[in-house]
């Protein structure tokens, strides 16, 4: 037994040199990659670095956080992120187990509703954001060429230029952008069915409604409750497709807390507050995270 442990030591060694040398280039671009920048981010927060100051850096620990957390305009830019989170991520899970229940039909052309659908979320950020700035221009926008063709609106209307309607207005691109993703995700649930479980329910007198009720819908729960933390976490920190359609404007009404952290770092100079801002996003986003997962949790063991 002895001489058996000894013959296999060398090799266990050199297995573990073997995994360690495959490891080893994965592990240094990670730490280059996530671990340094977050570790110079998180320096950065605990110390006042402006950059029409250089050389000055001063360690202030804390204050940078307290700072943002007693400041009005955080808070407001939090509660927008909500207001564009909360609509936007409702909007997407309602349209999408809408199609997805009816590209579960057995349709004629099932195969081509299914490409057409993708559509939208296979377009770039950039390009969905620069297409709906486009429809909602307020000169020759194509919202409001069918809205006063059709006699809704009396005369063209500045759609992102309009406090009261400029949020609405990236909701819904965001939407448009992202319900197909939502789509796809609640069509490969309701693939995996059992189809003896909804002749089951229609035998017993239930109908359409019924059966999506008490059927479809308890089995969609788990998924629907993924769905919703991927896209909550996406839709909070959202910047891309704000920032190219209104640039955090008009005076501020679509500013969500990843543009506000983006201008306090890059326009006011300041990345002491702006790395502050980014760890204070990142520890909402860990917190809403972990509320869903055990939400998940809970429905799992139910």
């Amino acid at each position: 037994m002895i001489a058996t442990t000894r013959r296999l030591r060398p090799r266990s060694w050199t297995e573990a040199w073997a995994a360690g040398a495959f490891v080893t280039p994965a592990a240094l671009v990670i730490l280059l990659v996530v671990a340094y920048p977050l570790a110079r981010a998180l320096w950065l927060s605990v110390h006042d670095v402006v950059l029409t100051r250089p050389g000055e850096e001063p360690f202030v620990g804390l204050e940078n956080y307290a700072t943002e957390l007693a400041s009005v305009d955080f808070w407001s830019a939090v509660g927008r992120s909500l207001f564009f989170t909360v609509f936007s991520t409702a909007i997407e899970l309602v349209l999408g187990v809408g199609m997805a229940l009816l590209m579960d039909q057995p349709l004629r052309l099932r195969w081509l509703l299914r490409s057409l659908v993708i559509l939208p979320w296979a377009l770039p950020t950039i390009v969905n954001a620069l297409m709906w700035r486009w429809i909602d221009n307020a000169e020759y926008g194509a919202l409001n060429a069918l809205l006063f063709q059709s006699g809704l609106i009396d005369g063209y209307r500045q759609w992102l230029s309009d406090p009261g309607t400029a949020m609405w207005m990236v909701i819904i691109a965001d939407a448009w952008k992202m319900t197909p993703l939502v789509a796809i995700l609640v069509l490969a649930a309701l693939q995996g069915i059992s189809r003896e479980q909804l002749e089951a329910a229609r035998v017993d007198g239930a109908g359409t409604l019924a059966t999506f009720r008490y059927v479809v819908l308890p089995l969609l729960t788990p998924t629907l409750l993924i769905v919703l933390v991927l896209r909550t976490m996406e839709a909070f920190k959202v910047f891309d497709i704000i920032w190219i359609m209104t640039n955090g404007g008009p005076a501020n009404t679509t500013q969500t807390i990843a543009i506000y952290a983006y201008q306090t770092a890059y326009r006011a100079y300041d990345f002491g507050r702006g790395a502050a801002l980014g760890y204070l996003i990142a520890l909402a986003i860990m917190i809403l995270a972990a509320l869903y997962l055990r939400l998940l949790g809970r429905v799992g063991r139910a």
